[in-house]
């Protein structure tokens, strides 16, 4: 199994995945763009433009959150995206590189709240299950909160509370 890893990083916090996908960077980006695609792993839609400064607008599928607005600041497919996620300084990044036949996905998602740790760990490994599963990886038949509460309690075990945080790999 693949976790995520916590780093500090110029004094922010950063969560790292690293997923190899078996579809070439082609077929993984359409999985990362087309709303179809993503709403079979990603938990918001994202409406906007694929291109540097477009605005942004995720709303999630089934309202469990409100609305957010960002801004697309990197896009170069099939090899990176990288956008503000709501109102905040949260950035998620996305790069895909070729691997053979395959792809190798690095999700970095960036924020400055140490407490969102170990909760964005589990949500962003859940979805990155989800992700993995499309393209051949092993099958989730857990449901998504079931798997949520199973990763949760590994990345608290990892990371340790927020506040008592040491970074460990």
């Amino acid at each position: 199994m693949s976790y995520g890893r916590l780093e500090q990083t110029d004094g922010r916090w950063q969560l790292r995945f690293t997923r190899r996908l078996t579809g070439p960077p082609e077929r993984v980006w359409r999985a990362l763009v087309d709303p179809d695609e993503l709403a079979e792993w990603f938990p918001t839609t994202i409406e906007g433009e694929c291109e540097p400064g477009a605005r942004l607008r995720f709303q999630f599928r089934h309202g469990e959150g409100p609305s957010l607005e960002g801004e697309m600041l990197a896009c170069d497919p099939p090899r990176e995206m990288e956008f503000r996620w709501g109102s905040g300084e949260t950035l998620m990044r996305f790069e895909l590189e070729p691997d053979g036949e395959g792809s190798v996905l690095t999700l970095v998602d960036t924020f400055d709240d140490e407490a969102r740790a170990t909760r964005d760990a589990a949500g962003w490994h859940v979805c990155l299950d989800a992700l993995a599963s499309r393209f051949g990886g092993e099958a989730v038949s857990e449901p998504a909160a079931d798997r949520w509460l199973q990763v949760h309690a590994h990345y608290v075990q990892r990371f340790g509370p927020p506040g008592e945080r040491q970074l460990r790999h």
